[in-house]
């Protein structure tokens, strides 16, 4: 079984910092572009950073300059760095990777965490 655990999240003034860490675990062969997303209270999922396995990245335009995506292939770990918090920043955060979860070369799948929350105070 593959598993994704978030980690970081909590409560923290504007204009603070928090890092947010997502571990992948279980049969995994090989991963792909991992990613944050996130969902605040009454609106859709969106995504906020990704990052390619060749270490490309793209971000929503309203984190640009304040939050940075990064990840460690050897753990199986992606992290946000999150600076310059704004209360708008609230939010359940949600790690996801798309993997190999066998030894075929067909078995790829996305996964999500079960997600953290983050709340920015004003």
């Amino acid at each position: 079984q593959v598993q994704l655990v978030e980690s970081g999240g909590g409560l923290v003034q504007a204009g603070g910092s928090l890092r947010l860490s997502c571990a992948a675990s279980g049969n995994i062969f090989s991963i792909g572009a991992m990613g944050w997303y996130r969902q605040a209270p009454g609106k859709e999922r969106e995504l906020v950073a990704s990052i390619t396995s060749g270490d490309s990245t793209n971000y929503a335009d309203s984190v640009k300059g304040r939050f940075t995506i990064s990840r460690d292939n050897a753990k199986k770990m992606v992290y946000l760095q999150m600076n310059s918090l704004k209360p708008e920043d609230t939010a359940v955060y949600y790690c996801n990777a798309y993997l190999q979860f066998n030894y075929y070369s067909t078995d790829w799948a996305d996964y999500w965490g079960q997600g953290t929350q983050v709340t920015v105070s004003s």
